[in-house]
């Protein structure tokens, strides 16, 4: 079923991002991978081979969307997959919250992936065609003393991205969510030692590839199916 398409994916440098690319372009995708460190992605894609091409830019930007699209066109010829991965995790409590953090949470949490949603559904409603996948997390269905901020803004993607999957229902546009748990990657590195510790503690966490896997298994259904959210957990998760 990817045979032939073409997929962009943000935060293609590293983790998430980097597992679903290759997963793609495993299943025959071409990718255009995304994000600001332009000598890594350079790396991803030698890699990759020549399925994929790197384009370095700060998603968050009010203009990246549109180019995101461009260089896809330009590229590739078309747009078939988005995956809006790109994010970031901050949390404290009330008294060690950085509010100077807030405002750059709310541009590549939010912002960027519902802007990138809406600028690409519209250049695929009108091929007739297309499929945008937004990476939220599990941590918006739960409410978390210090990760508010985070539930939240990924909470709000959801109802976004669900919104506009009904609008397009009929359109040969789909739209999904994926939620992943507990997940191998670098999104804890800021954190004290025991943060980290406890935010893994009794489980194996989630590699980036059963990630990767989970969003090719949702952008590979057939044409008249749609995974509008798909939730996945570390087995040994308990909320």
């Amino acid at each position: 079923m990817l045979e032939g398409k073409v997929a962009v994916v943000t935060g293609a440098s590293a983790g998430i991002g980097e597992g679903i690319a290759h997963a793609l372009a495993d299943g025959g995708a071409r990718v255009l991978l995304v994000a600001r460190r332009g000598d890594v992605l350079d790396r991803l894609c030698a890699a990759i081979g020549d399925r994929a091409s790197g384009l370095a830019l700060d998603v968050a930007e009010p203009d990246a969307a549109q180019a995101m699209l461009d260089a896809a066109v330009a590229r590739f010829g078309r747009a078939d997959i988005l995956v809006n991965n790109a994010g970031v995790f901050r949390v404290g409590g009330l008294d060690t919250f950085d509010l100077a953090a807030l405002e750059p949470m709310i541009a590549l949490n939010y912002a960027a992936p519902v802007r990138a949603s809406y600028v690409f559904a519209r250049a695929m409603k009108a091929q007739g065609s297309g499929h945008i996948v937004n990476v939220s997390s599990i941590g918006a269905n739960l409410s978390s003393a210090t990760a508010g901020v985070y539930g939240g803004l990924k909470r709000a993607l959801e109802i976004a991205s669900d919104a506009l999957r009904i609008e397009l229902a009929g359109s040969g546009v789909r739209v999904g969510i994926i939620a992943p748990g507990s997940t191998d990657t670098g999104i804890f590195d800021h954190l004290p030692a025991d943060r980290r510790a406890a935010a893994t503690a009794g489980l194996t966490p989630l590699a980036p590839a059963d990630v990767a896997a989970a969003v090719r298994f949702m952008v590979d259904q057939p044409l008249h199916a749609n995974v509008p959210h798909l939730r996945l957990y570390a087995s040994g998760q308990q909320h």
